[in-house]
């Protein structure tokens, strides 16, 4: 898995930044393609797509919330969390400063999909220019360089 301190850093630089909620997202990726996520259209941002993410909830570490939201929101098994993928800040839609932390990770098998919180999804390849906001696009970018 991933190294105790670097989450134990990332956790205390949200905190001393004033964040007010830490959400987790996760570059699932299988035979070289990426999984994304399409928000409700009557949802915040609605419409866009994602990467498959959420809170971390009070508690619960950030590795921990990794594996627990990418199993709600897609059904799928991570057996690996391969890569810290840097973060970036937005404000929630209940408007908290919030920050979502970044990491590639690895899945026993990418089907089926079981969507609960999204209206649809797709697997991109490399090189496709995916309809994702600027943060996420410079998450893949990192990505595809690791």
């Amino acid at each position: 898995m991933i190294d105790t301190v670097l989450l134990e850093n990332l956790s205390l630089d949200a905190q001393r930044d004033g964040v007010q909620q830490l959400v987790v997202g996760a570059v699932v990726h299988y035979d070289g393609k990426v999984l994304l996520l399409q928000r409700p259209a009557d949802d915040f941002m609605g419409g866009l797509w994602e990467l498959p993410s959420g809170k971390v909830d009070p508690g619960e570490t950030i590795d921990q919330a990794l594996i627990r939201e990418v199993k709600e929101e897609t059904g799928l098994d991570i057996t690996g969390i391969r890569g810290y993928l840097g973060e970036f800040d937005y404000q929630s839609g209940s408007g908290k400063k919030s920050r979502q932390f970044n990491f590639a990770v690895d899945v026993a098998d990418p089907e089926p999909i079981q969507l609960t919180e999204h209206d649809a999804y797709t697997w991109i390849t490399e090189g496709e220019d995916p309809p994702v906001s600027e943060a996420v696009k410079e998450v893949l970018a990192l990505y595809q360089r690791l």
